[in-house]
C-alpha cells in the first residue's frame, strides 16, 4: 500500500451502480472504476487492496478476471458483487466474499471493512474465513438435499475441517512457544537473582 487510505477497485459494467459504490465508499477509500474485465486488468496492481468484482460483464467475465488476478499473484482481497446466485462452482473460485445484488450501503461497507481486517491475518486464517464464508453462503442458498448431493460441497467441508485443524495446530504451537519463552525468562531472572 502506497498510502494509508485503502484502494478499492470497483469492476462494474453499470455506470450508475459503479458511481453509487464510489459515493458509498466516500473519503475512507481511494476508489478506481473499471467498466469491464479488460479495463480492470489494466487498472489492477500491487496498490489495490480490495476488488469489488461483478461476475457478468462484457469482454471478460468476472470469473476470468478473478482467475487472472490469482495467476498474477496480486495481494488483494476480492468480493464478488453480482446478481448471479451462488452455486457449487463457487467452491473452487478464489474470491474472499460474495455479495448478491442488490446490496445495501451497509452490506458493501461491511464487506470492504471485513476484507481489510482479514488482510492483516495470517494466510491460514484468511483461508479459514474464506472457506467458512463459502460454506455459509451455500448453506443459505441451497436446500439440505442439494448440499447432501454435492461433491463440491463435500470437498468444501473437508477443506474447512482441515483448515480448522491447521489453525488449531498453529495456535497450539504459538501458545507452547510463548510458554517456553516465559519459562526461559523466569529461569534467566532466577539465575540473575542467584548471581546477585
Amino acid at each position: 500500500m502506497a498510502t494509508d487510505t485503502p484502494t478499492v477497485l470497483i469492476v462494474e459494467d453499470e455506470p450508475d451502480l459503479a458511481n453509487l459504490y464510489t459515493v458509498w465508499l466516500g473519503d475512507e477509500y481511494d476508489t478506481r472504476m473499471a467498466s469491464n474485465g479488460s479495463e480492470a486488468l489494466e487498472l489492477i496492481d500491487e496498490s489495490v487492496d480490495v476488488v469489488l468484482l461483478d461476475r457478468r460483464m462484457p469482454e471478460l467475465s468476472g470469473d476470468t478476471v478473478l482467475e487472472t488476478i490469482s495467476e498474477r499473484e496480486l495481494d488483494c482481497s476480492i468480493a464478488m458483487v453480482t446478481a448471479v446466485e451462488p452455486d457449487f462452482d463457487i467452491v473452487s473460485m478464489g474470491f474472499d466474499d460474495y455479495l448478491v445484488k442488490p446490496v445495501s450501503k451497509d452490506e458493501l461497507l461491511q464487506a470492504v471493512e471485513r476484507l481489510e481486517v482479514r488482510a492483516t491475518y495470517d494466510e491460514e486464517l484468511q483461508e479459514l474465513f474464506t472457506l467458512a464464508e463459502k460454506k455459509a453462503l451455500l448453506d443459505t442458498e441451497k436446500t439440505p438435499e442439494q448440499l447432501a448431493d454435492s461433491e463440491a460441497y463435500e470437498r468444501l467441508e473437508a477443506q474447512l475441517a482441515g483448515s480448522r485443524v491447521e489453525i488449531s495446530t498453529v495456535v497450539a504451537d504459538a501458545i507452547e512457544a510463548n510458554r517456553a519463552s516465559e519459562e526461559r525468562e523466569v529461569n534467566e531472572t532466577d539465575d540473575a537473582d542467584e548471581m546477585n
